[in-house]
């Protein structure tokens, strides 16, 4: 019995950390963004209307149940596994659409430069399929943003990423479960 104990024990840890399923995506448990090491803090999946559009995760330092504490680390990961196809002017409009409701209009003047950065290189993507990964980061004071792993731009500014994050994590979200489910609820 102690042997078949010890054999047990021993299978508990040589096998790796499952990496978290969401919408039939599997998303790593842990990503490295600029040197550091950021944990999954949690996941949920998009939907406009009846279409699933794409899995939200955000991929922090450390876990964090609430928007503050979100903003307060850094480097952050905001990660986006498209579920369909879409124009980059869709990805456009949805993207500037929560901007606009969870910002005041001081907030996007403020803003507006990185706002049109923004526009441009989601726009450059001209299609996201089925599968691609499009990731928003934020080191140092820039959001750098890659499909696929190939980087597309980086846009300077605090303020533009916590503009950006309150897409997702704002008063009026893109979607309030998604919150949640990002927020580890």
């Amino acid at each position: 019995m102690r042997k078949f104990s010890l054999v047990l024990l021993a299978l508990c840890f040589s096998v790796p950390a499952l990496a978290a399923e969401v919408g039939g995506v599997k998303l790593d448990d842990k990503v490295t963004v600029a040197g550091q090491e950021l944990v999954l803090n949690g996941a949920g999946i998009r939907t406009r209307a009846i279409f699933k559009v794409y899995v939200g995760s955000l991929y922090l330092p450390a876990k964090a149940t609430d928007p503050a504490a979100v903003l307060a680390k850094g480097p952050r990961r905001i990660q986006m596994n498209i579920l369909r196809n879409l124009s980059g002017d869709q990805l456009v409009d949805a993207l500037v659409e929560g901007l606009k409701d969870n910002n005041s209009a001081a907030e996007m003047a403020a803003i507006k430069a990185q706002t049109d950065q923004l526009v441009t290189i989601m726009k450059a993507f001209q299609q996201v399929k089925e599968k691609d990964v499009v990731t928003l980061d934020f080191v140092g004071d820039a959001t750098q943003i890659a499909l696929n792993g190939t980087p597309r731009g980086s846009i300077p500014g605090a303020a533009f990423n916590t503009a950006l994050i309150r897409i997702w994590l704002g008063d009026k979200p893109a979607q309030a479960d998604l919150k949640r489910a990002m927020l580890g609820g």
